[in-house]
């Protein structure tokens, strides 16, 4: 008997509607699409798509990399001969995917790596730091997080995360910093017993 009410929460479907750069979509999500937009959150909350990158810091191409791994993940279950049918009422989250593709991912692929690797083989010997268009490439990077930072958010909350835009800011504790520049480490407090 209980493992009957477990099956039945399990399958039961919950509607999430988004409201997305220049759409609304509503879905009616079971297990199998929270499993995925969970799996996809993961894999783009902790990938330079959403992370910080500073200026002056990280590398170029391991950036155009990791923005390649994750537009070959995301388009894979897409291609799939086992992904699942679209659902009969509201949106798929292959359908939400297929817009971070289309509209984002690939046009900044598209764009950056032809110019980033043009100038490696012009000057194999230079480091990227010399690259001309290293700190217009930064730009564009910022403004596709941004752009992908709302189709992130929503995967997470098809996959039923309480908060998943905490997942993709720093903490405060990241961001406090004594005078002369380190970190100061915010530890939990614990109550005493008294």
């Amino acid at each position: 008997m209980l493992g009957a009410d477990v099956y039945r929460k399990s399958v039961q479907l919950t509607e999430v509607r988004l409201v997305l750069p220049g759409s609304e979509m509503t879905f009616r999500t079971n297990t199998d699409m929270r499993q995925a937009a969970l799996r996809m959150f993961f894999q783009a909350a902790t990938r330079v798509a959403t992370r910080p990158l500073d200026d002056g810091s990280g590398n170029l191409r391991e950036t155009l990399t990791s923005l390649k791994t994750l537009f070959d993940m995301y388009r894979e279950p897409l291609e799939s001969e086992g992904s699942p049918p679209p659902p009969t009422e509201g949106d798929s989250v292959h359908e939400l995917v297929l817009d971070i593709l289309n509209f984002e991912l690939a046009p900044f692929l598209a764009v950056w790596h032809p110019r980033l690797r043009a100038f490696e083989e012009a000057h194999p010997e230079m480091d990227e730091t010399a690259w001309p268009d290293n700190a217009e490439f930064r730009r564009s990077l910022r403004e596709l997080q941004q752009n992908l930072r709302p189709y992130i958010i929503g995967l997470g909350e098809i996959a039923g995360i309480r908060d998943p835009e905490r997942h993709l800011r720093r903490s405060a504790w990241h961001t406090t910093q004594h005078a002369d520049g380190v970190p100061e480490q915010n530890t939990p407090r614990r109550s005493t017993p008294t």
